[in-house]
């Protein structure tokens, strides 16, 4: 599969649980990507406040939702809830965005940055920085919303 480098936007990255959703971001030059605080997913999307806090303190132009698909790339029943929400987000932010498969993103956090058993979400927001990671290497593009 031939990947593209996607072009240079300061994006927001939202690894989405059930309990919590990791943040990372980058710069517009994707040369630094940090990560946030995780946020509590609240029933009335409360959460959404903080989101739109964060977009607004880094200008983000645009974001990115990871989707756990299994294995074989197809779609698991917490991908069909990350991307339930993502289209949320599509609709209430009204910036570019991208759904990204980030089959094995928690796995590699824990591998990489050495944090077990962690019920703080800073395991959420290294997810995001992976799933960021991956995006700035392979796309793809962010989809411009129409109409």
């Amino acid at each position: 599969m031939k990947y593209l480098k996607p072009k240079s936007k300061s994006i927001l990255s939202l690894d989405v649980g059930t309990k919590r959703i990791g943040l990372a971001y980058c710069d517009s030059l994707f040369i630094t990507v940090n990560i946030l605080p995780a946020v509590k997913r609240e029933k009335n999307n409360a959460e959404l406040k903080t989101i739109r806090n964060h977009i607004k303190n880094h200008n983000i132009t645009g974001f990115i939702v990871g989707l756990p698909l299994d294995d074989e790339g197809e779609m698991t029943s917490q991908a069909f809830d990350c991307e339930t929400y993502g289209k949320f987000l599509i609709k209430e932010l009204r910036l570019p965005y991208s759904f990204v498969n980030e089959h094995s993103s928690t796995w590699e956090s824990t591998n990489r940055f050495g944090v077990k058993k962690d019920k703080s979400g800073l395991i959420d927001s290294l997810s995001a920085k992976v799933i960021l990671e991956q995006w700035i290497k392979e796309g793809p593009e962010l989809k411009e919303l129409v109409g």
